[in-house]
């Protein structure tokens, strides 16, 4: 049991100790090989790059009940075209949920680049009252919103993905408990370590209708606990996995 701690490790973001009831948090997330260069892997504009990778990060710091109050920019590509695509679709993802904060931005001026990359990252205010963390229970229901997917099965108007509109709406909702963006370690795995965390265990439901073993790539799903049936106004389905047991 670590519920002294704030948050299970291995998560995209950290808390910062400024006072007896301030935290900085600071959340990042990286993307490599997307883009539209001649080495990347998946092809796909920068725009989507930048709305997606900033995407990650704005979910992770939301998430845990903290008001995003700067962002930074590392892209390791040429100012224009490929970062000011980038730059265009991250401003598009703070305008999606309102939010106009600094930017911090960084690119490569001296270099050719054949393949894309960015770092984004959000540094974050939460009084420790607000803090969303630790707050699953025995006898908790686990949920995933949204569909795992990754690479070329992520676009933009998929009504299936996660999006930070999404966790914005989940925060208002009283009874539920922890909300997690899903990652590269699925759903099974973000699942497993949260509950390993709090000294729980997790029942399984049979036959389950989604994959939990599958990166959810930029977090294209969250996982919701709540001890009582979750119903959302966002069109993103929503799915029962489990139960966290003693």
């Amino acid at each position: 049991m670590h519920k002294n701690d704030l948050i299970a490790p291995n998560r995209d973001v950290s808390f910062i100790k400024l006072s007896e009831s301030l935290y900085m948090v600071v959340a990042c997330d990286s993307c490599g090989g997307a883009g539209e260069k001649e080495k990347d892997v998946v092809k796909v504009p920068p725009y989507i790059v930048g709305r997606l990778t900033s995407r990650v990060a704005l979910m992770e710091t939301l998430s845990v009940g903290a008001a995003p109050k700067a962002l930074t920019a590392a892209i390791c590509n040429e100012p224009d075209p490929t970062g000011e695509g980038m730059l265009s679709g991250i401003r598009e993802e703070l305008k999606d949920i309102s939010l106009d904060l600094p930017l911090v931005i960084s690119t490569e001026k001296n270099m050719k680049t054949y393949q894309t990359g960015l770092g984004i990252t959000i540094i974050g205010i939460a009084e420790k009252q607000n803090l969303r963390v630790n707050r699953t229970m025995a006898n908790d229901k686990l949920y995933c919103v949204g569909v795992p997917k990754v690479g070329n099965e992520i676009y933009l108007d998929d009504t299936e993905i996660a999006t930070s509109l999404l966790v914005k709406e989940l925060l208002k909702v009283p009874d539920i408990h922890d909300i997690i963006p899903v990652g590269s370690k699925g759903i099974k795995g973000e699942a497993q370590m949260l509950a390993a965390f709090l000294g729980l265990k997790l029942d399984w439901r049979p036959n389950l209708p989604i994959d939990i073993q599958k990166t959810a790539g930029p977090s294209t799903c969250v996982l919701v606990t709540s001890p009582v049936e979750l119903r959302i106004s966002q069109p993103q389905p929503v799915w029962l996995l489990a139960k966290f047991i003693q």
